[in-house]
């Protein structure tokens, strides 16, 4: 996770103070890329805790397709950090939405709605190319739906917007942008969240997990974090742990078990705690 501490230093002396949505306001940097390979250990962040059950549970939900933030419950009830983002919505639309979070991540990803009204299971298209044409440079999922992204229709408007699938020498990779990244609270997230999609894939179209690759628009830490960013900077990181997924001979994507991952070896310091802006 070196690279993503180079990251994190990179925004807290280079970046540039901005307004946000939030009102928070940030320092922010526009474009980094760092490379995480597979071989080294599974990327999760050993200078604080990740909250491996939190982000297991999100990526199954978003996988699910399911819009419903009750969902995400049912796959882990501890799974709070879509709450605030939903109060929000609810708060900006007027509305009750009984859980639904409108067109968010999961929806794009399986159900896409075409103009003439198809739905497209995009993630599912992905994986058939790489099972049937591996060499294709078409093998995108998209989040980012101009249509759908406006505030009175979605809870968040993706920000891991796009991903692309690479096959070579039978190892798989994954290249993700996003175009918003939170440095300190969201990007470890998002970093264990697709190296973990990228493990699925490769696991039911038996290619080895090889890179992720991991592109960031507007890269920024929040006023609020700067401590929080320091402490973590000051803490030496630790051996990267093994991913284990429990071979229950999964064929599809939708397969997989809460209870099939697990983290072995995982040492890291304390977790930090900040406040999510909303």
């Amino acid at each position: 996770m070196h690279n993503y501490l180079k990251q994190l230093q990179t925004v807290l002396d280079e970046g540039i103070e901005r307004k946000d949505r939030t009102g928070v306001g940030t320092k922010s940097v526009f474009g980094l890329q760092a490379r995480y390979q597979m071989s080294d250990g599974f990327p999760a962040v050993t200078t604080k805790k990740l909250a491996w059950n939190v982000m297991l549970s999100e990526l199954l939900w978003f996988i699910s397709g399911s819009s419903n933030l009750m969902d995400l419950k049912a796959i882990y009830p501890k799974n709070n950090i879509w709450d605030a983002n939903y109060k929000d919505y609810v708060s900006r639309s007027n509305e009750t939405r009984d859980g639904e979070m409108g067109r968010i991540y999961g929806c794009q990803w399986r159900r896409w709605l075409t103009s003439e009204g198809r739905k497209i299971d995009q993630l599912q298209n992905a994986i058939d190319l790489i099972r049937n044409d591996p060499e294709s440079r078409r093998i995108i999922v998209n989040a980012w739906n101009p249509g759908e992204a406006d505030n009175k229709k979605v809870a968040l408007p993706p920000c891991h917007s796009f991903f692309q699938f690479y096959v070579a020498d039978g190892k798989l990779s994954l290249h993700m942008y996003q175009r918003s990244a939170d440095m300190f609270l969201g990007v470890p997230f998002n970093i264990a969240s697709y190296s973990l999609l990228l493990h699925m894939i490769g696991f039911i179209t038996n290619l080895k997990p090889f890179e992720f690759i991991h592109t960031l628009g507007d890269a920024h830490i929040y006023l609020d974090s700067i401590n929080q960013v320091k402490l973590q900077l000051k803490r030496e990181p630790l051996d990267l742990p093994e991913l284990k997924i429990k071979d229950r001979d999964q064929k599809e994507i939708d397969d997989f078990l809460f209870e099939d991952f697990s983290l072995i070896n995982y040492e890291h310091h304390e977790p930090i705690k900040a406040k999510m802006a909303v």
